[in-house]
């Protein structure tokens, strides 16, 4: 900033919320922007007892006050190291570069994913599998984070019939073939 450079500690990262594209004043983020996300997840609007508890809850107070950390930044690195030893192996390697490779070639997208999404897509399928206790990352991993990780990286065709971004990738996950010889190998 006016040409200092300001250090941040690790871990830095961002969490961004996003309006409705209708609402006044907002405006879809360049491809380049939204590729820097790792991931897009829509959570909707919470069911009528939750929002009776928020109203609740902010009454009298910030429920932020009572907030407690459960983590601090040296727990947040050592789970990221953590994830960083998870195992993939070459045929997941493979998967994932072509589930990536057929965004940019699909007849319904005119911007497919880019590298990047590939390098977030194996990130996220890594702390994905140390989440569910393992050391190795499986083909349900890569498949279960493929919308979150590529869909809001894809610009669909002016010829699109009626499909989202969404629909684009669950059905590439769908229909591409996952060669594994054995899918609990770690090789």
């Amino acid at each position: 900033m006016d040409g200092k450079t300001y250090e941040l500690e690790s871990p830095f990262m961002v969490v961004a919320t996003q309006n409705p594209v209708e609402m006044a004043g907002t405006y879809p983020l360049p491809e380049a922007q939204r590729d820097r996300f790792t991931a897009r997840i829509s959570i909707g609007y919470p069911p009528v007892s939750a929002e009776l508890d928020m109203l609740d809850g902010h009454s009298a107070s910030s429920p932020l006050d009572d907030l407690v950390p459960v983590a601090d930044a040296a727990d947040i690195r050592a789970l990221i190291q953590t994830a960083r030893t998870v195992h993939l192996s070459a045929p997941l390697r493979r998967y994932l570069i072509n589930l990536v490779t057929a965004t940019r070639g699909h007849p319904e997208l005119r911007l497919g994913a880019s590298p990047r999404a590939t390098l977030h897509l194996a990130r996220a399928s890594r702390a994905y599998a140390a989440l569910d206790g393992r050391d190795y990352v499986i083909p349900d991993d890569v498949q279960a984070l493929a919308v979150p990780v590529l869909a809001h990286r894809l610009l669909l065709a002016g010829t699109a019939p009626r499909s989202t971004p969404e629909d684009v990738v669950a059905d590439l996950v769908e229909r591409l073939p996952v060669a594994m010889r054995r899918l609990d190998s770690q090789t």
